[in-house]
């Protein structure tokens, strides 16, 4: 269960840092760096098997 609702959440950030919106195009790589420490961390996560 908490495997699916974090594949949600992730899946809504990528779509969120996508920067097709004019509001997004100023942002640079923040989002999608912050994005990027959330895979990481939980890539992490299911290695150790916390996850």
């Amino acid at each position: 269960m908490l495997g699916t609702v974090l594949l949600v959440v992730l899946i809504m950030l990528l779509l969120g840092v996508f920067p097709a919106w004019p509001h997004s195009r100023a942002w640079g790589y923040g989002p999608s760096g912050v994005v990027g420490i959330v895979l990481l961390i939980v890539l992490i996560l299911l290695l150790l098997g916390r996850l």
